[in-house]
């Protein structure tokens, strides 16, 4: 049903990124599957900079998106089946952005609007959206995910 969905908006899923340190990148305990934070890939390359520097918020919006089709993709290769997402519960945004830039509640939106676009009511979550001087590997966004599942 998910998967109609994804064709249906015409997302194709990237390949799950590999940890870049030691961790995994998900873990699934008590109903829930726990995602690592996922940084800004669009078309298949990194996305680096600051929004408010090097980046506009519209490309920031564009960087969330990416962390958010990344979560999709990890959440599809752990539970072997998009179906079973029962709820998409929070989302934790971090934006590199400048220290006068205020605007990432509307960066991470890119995600959070990408949750909803998929699975409906049960992508509306729970969200903080924070900025910071700098993330792993340059990246302009990195988001982490908590998700209820239906057992297998």
């Amino acid at each position: 049903m998910i998967e109609a969905r994804l064709a249906e908006l015409g997302i194709t899923l990237p390949e799950p990124a590999a940890p870049v340190a030691s961790y995994v990148p998900t873990v699934e305990t008590g109903g829930l599957l726990y995602i690592s934070g996922q940084v800004s890939f669009v078309d298949g390359k990194l996305m680096t900079g600051k929004v408010g520097d090097s980046r506009s918020e519209e490309e920031g919006i564009l960087a969330a998106q990416g962390c958010g089709l990344m979560l999709i993709a990890q959440m599809k290769k752990a539970l072997g089946s998009l179906d079973r997402v029962e709820r998409i519960v929070k989302l934790g945004a971090f934006v590199a952005s400048t220290p006068d830039f205020t605007g990432q509640p509307k960066v991470a939106n890119g995600a959070s609007d990408l949750m909803e676009a998929v699975f409906g009511d049960a992508g509306k979550h729970a969200r903080s959206a924070v900025g910071v001087p700098v993330l792993p590997l340059d990246s302009t966004v990195e988001i982490d995910a908590i998700v209820a599942v239906k057992p297998a």
